[in-house]
């Protein structure tokens, strides 16, 4: 139940499905999450909405403070993040992973052109050194341990810098 709307620069501009996060609503959806996805989608929301009304204001022109700019930059890797192939899924553990890693600023010293790389680097190097993360969500279903996430998280950032 409740109401989606798209909007047809966000087609025009390839991200489908285009939906208007900031207005679209659904009383259905967070009944469909797992506590963890809960935990991190909210404050992605937060961020696209934010990003979606900055960048509109960002095409006029005008000179950005880099408080501003730093946000528009975070929409990015956000937008850039959740591209994914066609056909192929991620499992749950693995998105909740990612968005709390974009959303909580462990992508923030990633160039914006480099996210996609980085998002399988980073799932890549989680999955084959630190896979008791991604058990951990995918048994209790909800982030038990952000601390020891964001320690995870910043050592797979450095680690991606240093090679890249």
């Amino acid at each position: 139940d409740g109401q989606i709307y798209l909007q047809s620069n966000l087609f025009a501009s390839g991200f489908r499905p285009a939906v208007d996060v900031g207005i679209s609503v659904s009383r259905v959806g967070s009944a469909a999450q797992i506590k963890a996805m809960k935990q991190v989608a909210g404050k992605m929301k937060l961020e696209l909405a934010q990003f979606r009304d900055l960048e509109a204001f960002a095409q006029l022109g005008t000179e950005l403070d880099p408080a501003t700019q730093a946000q528009l930059d975070r929409g990015n890797r956000i937008v850039q993040m959740l591209k994914q192939p066609v056909s192929s899924p991620y499992p749950v553990e693995e998105q909740v992973v990612e968005i709390f890693a974009v959303t909580r600023g462990y992508m923030d010293k990633i160039p914006v052109a480099r996210v996609q790389e980085y998002g399988k680097f980073l799932l890549t190097t989680i999955k084959e050194k630190y896979s008791e993360v991604l058990d951990a969500i995918r048994k209790e279903k909800k982030i038990s341990d952000e601390e020891k996430l964001g320690e995870v998280l910043s050592q797979v950032a450095e680690e991606f810098l240093r090679k890249h």
